[in-house]
């Protein structure tokens, strides 16, 4: 079914750039695979969904090479992208934050300059007056003016160790003295910094000179605190200070936020926001934790909306294609959940902006119909007068090359609105197989993200045990195919041969590693002779748990703006239960820590295997789907020693058994539709009306661009790793009747015309 929209949305941009060609209505995602999992009692029932679209709608640029007047700069940053300090002026290397004047105008500053102590004794600490000229559907050169700057500095003689330019009459602070990536205004005027070497709050008045000491988070210093007592072991890891900063409404209270985790916390994830009274000039004590949605990520800004309610925005390290997180969630402090973090709600997924005015077209990676901004350091959002959101970069000059290979990232400024779009939803579920894992490595936080950027409603996660019993997303329980444990010398010895379903298999084992331990390895392509392109992200993602890829579903919105679903695959359940290390317990446990173990929630459990989904069936309430091979038996039916087939559960007698426990099947595709000895598709079997008449949903697995993976008819050469026609297959399926398609490429199967779906 097509979908009815006010204006062109997200998805079709996406299948557009996927698929030139594509002219169809675009396949999305269902709610849930079951018409048992319909709306609940009281809520809506309109087939419509009201969904935020968010839409570019101007962006301005500040070249990376442009200088300010001042002394040289640089002179020993770290060479990059062609440039080599000193620079005859000073660099504006990006913006950390910025304050929205409501003329046109922004205060906008950097950080500390190069990125260390040792090396930006040369940067001045400034904050510019900028004047960005717009670049919209209207026209606008997209050029940002920087009119006059403010520059930091300690000309009281405030501060009691010394700076880099002490005793020079202006004190003129530098990156070598403090690190400021955050600020504020006051009602007064004047302005608050938080900074990341103490981590201090800095207060300096409207032309930039220090009116108080710093103020100091006490037992939480960072390894460049200058008052860092010998012996004594920092809490805060190093660069992880104050990178965020809010105010409340009035003004009297800060918000700084913790960047990264405390050294000695053991959760890793965990991200702690404090409160400061300004008018008492010390904090309250008060604090409040959220979670990121995976270690490595931190915090890159914050800004008040309204009282106690914050945007902040989260993001990984990684830049241009490799990105996974660059998003705005939005927290009230006043709602935390079960665990004692705060609730967190996703406003925007900086990599996914749709762009139908063209805006900054050509201007490099990520420009596109869909717009992103890919680079390494997210750093800046607020929320103008007219409810946009301003979003721009740190370009950490001159490092950072998301944009083009080779050359620095300029400094950027984007305005993003959220549009609202009506939108009724596709009957045909889309699910990312293993992520979108013709794109990145599968069963990574980055495949998943590009599934979701690329619509899939469904993200599938295969999950196995490790020693100390933590679910982990791998497509097998033995990892050397997918991780470089292989090439790990210390983990060597852990190199075994054992039986797992009844077939001898050696490697190395997820079991056999704590999730420490795996938390070391890297994930690499599977298939790298057929996805070369793939390998380019080898050796960069770890290992995720179930539980993040949970959370990261959860806290996403697919393209229909709805929640994205969550579709576990237990891998050899009977052979865990041998081993002491059932997954059906711990899977439950995970849904239920993310609020997300009941029956109306985008969750679908599958298994291979029978007796593990009928007590999954008394565990939870969440749909529930049989898989089913074209050969072979579940292997419970063989250590159980029950003659039945995976045929045998395909017949109408079989799935009405199916229907005792599961909602669902997912049927490999020869299962409903088998190939002639020629390679072509023939004649679709009755199987799919045979599961309906059962009253379960069928999807299909696993449908790849690939020559080799497709039908004769739809192969576009004889070389096997060429991409073929995969949305002609697709349309045969789902012609005769499918429910839902296992992608790799979701960006493909998106386009599909579900109109002759069967209803």
């Amino acid at each position: 079914m097509s979908r009815n929209r006010t204006r062109s949305a997200l998805p079709r941009l996406l299948a557009l750039t996927a698929t030139a060609a594509a002219t169809a209505a675009i396949l999305v995602p269902a709610p849930a695979m079951a018409a048992g999992n319909g709306a609940s009692e009281g809520t809506s029932q309109s087939p419509f969904v009201q969904a935020f679209e968010p839409t570019l709608v101007a962006r301005a640029t500040l070249s990376a090479d442009h200088l300010e007047p001042g002394p040289a700069s640089g002179a020993l940053a770290s060479p990059a992208n062609g440039r080599t300090g000193p620079w005859a002026g000073q660099v504006i290397p990006g913006f950390s934050a910025a304050i929205d004047n409501g003329d046109g105008t922004f205060w906008a500053q950097p950080d500390n300059g190069f990125g260390t102590k040792s090396n930006s004794a040369d940067f001045l600490l400034r904050n510019y007056l900028v004047r960005p000229a717009w670049q919209t559907a209207d026209g606008g050169d997209g050029s940002i003016v920087v009119e006059r700057f403010i520059s930091y500095n300690d000309r009281n003689d405030v501060l009691d160790f010394p700076v880099a330019n002490e005793g020079t009459p202006d004190r003129l602070l530098t990156g070598a003295d403090f690190d400021i990536e955050s600020v504020v205004r006051a009602k007064d005027g004047t302005f608050w910094v938080g900074e990341e070497f103490g981590p201090f709050l800095l207060h300096f008045d409207a032309e930039g000179t220090l009116l108080e000491k710093p103020f100091s988070l006490t037992g939480a210093k960072s390894p460049q605190n200058p008052y860092l007592q010998a012996g004594e072991t920092p809490r805060v890891r190093a660069s992880r200070g104050f990178e965020a900063l809010a105010a409340s409404v009035d003004g009297r209270y800060l918000y700084p936020v913790i960047e990264g985790s405390y050294a000695d916390d053991a959760d890793l994830r965990r991200r702690e926001i404090h409160e400061f009274d300004t008018r008492r000039g010390e904090y309250t004590g008060r604090t409040w934790s959220y979670q990121a949605d995976q270690e490595a990520n931190v915090i890159g800004d914050a800004f008040t909306v309204r009282n106690d309610v914050l945007l902040l925005i989260e993001r990984d390290d990684f830049e241009g294609a490799q990105s996974v997180t660059k998003r705005v969630y939005e927290v009230d402090l006043r709602r935390a959940d079960a665990q004692g973090y705060l609730e967190k709600t996703l406003v925007l997924d900086a990599l996914r902006i749709a762009n139908p005015d063209g805006i900054g077209a050509g201007d490099g990676y990520g420009t596109g119909a869909v717009f992103s901004l890919p680079v390494q350091s997210f750093e800046t959002v607020l929320q103008l007068k007219d409810g946009n959101l301003l979003i721009g970069n740190d370009n950490n000059f001159p490092g950072n090359d998301a944009r083009i290979p080779g050359t620095p990232d300029d400094t950027e400024f984007a305005v993003v609105d959220l549009d609202k779009v009506k939108i009724e939803p596709s009957d045909v579920t889309l699910v990312g197989h293993r992520g979108a894992s013709g794109h990145r490595p599968e069963h990574t936080l980055a495949s998943y993200e590009t599934a979701i950027v690329q619509c899939a409603d469904y993200i599938e996660p295969d999950v196995v045990s490790t020693k100390d019993g933590v679910l982990v997303a791998r497509h097998e329980n033995e990892i050397s195919g997918t991780t470089d444990v292989s090439a790990r010398a210390e983990f060597a010895p852990r190199k075994a041969t054992k039986v797992i379903d009844g077939v001898s298999v050696t490697g190395w084992f997820a079991e056999d590693f704590t999730l420490a331990e795996l938390r070391t390895l890297r994930a690499k392509e599977r298939l790298p002779i057929t996805r070369p392109s793939n390998t380019a992200f080898d050796g960069l993602y770890q290992v995720p748990t179930l539980d993040e890829v949970i959370d990261l579903a959860r806290h996403s919105v697919s393209c229909d703006g709805r929640q994205v679903g969550v579709y576990p695959e237990t891998k050899h359940p009977t052979y865990f239960d041998s081993i002491g290390l059932s997954l059906e317990e711990p899977l439950v446990a995970a849904l239920q820590a993310n609020g997300v173990d009941r029956a109306d929630a985008p969750v679908i459990v599958q298994s291979f295997e029978v007796g593990n989904l009928r007590e999954l069936d008394s565990l939870t309430d969440v749909t529930l789907a049989q898989l089913v091979s074209s050969s072979g038996r579940p292997y419970d039916f063989t250590a159980a020693g029950d003659p039945r087939t995976y045929a045998d559960l395909v017949t109408p007698a079989g799935l009405a058994q199916i229907a005792t426990y599961a909602e669902g099947v997912g049927l490999e595709k020869s299962v409903m539709i088998p190939r002639t000895p020629a390679g072509t598709l023939g004649a679709p079997r009755p199987v799919i009306a045979d599961a309906h008449a059962a009253g379960l949903t069928v999807h299909g697995w696993t449908f790849r661009l690939e020559n080799q993976f497709l039908p004769v008819e739809f192969r576009s050469s004889s070389d096997p790793n060429a991409p073929g026609d995969l949305a002609g297959e697709l349309q045969v399926f789902v012609d005769a009747g499918m429910d839902g398609v296992f992608s790799d490429h979701p960006d493909v199967a998106v386009t599909i015309d579900t109109v002759t779906a069967e209803g």
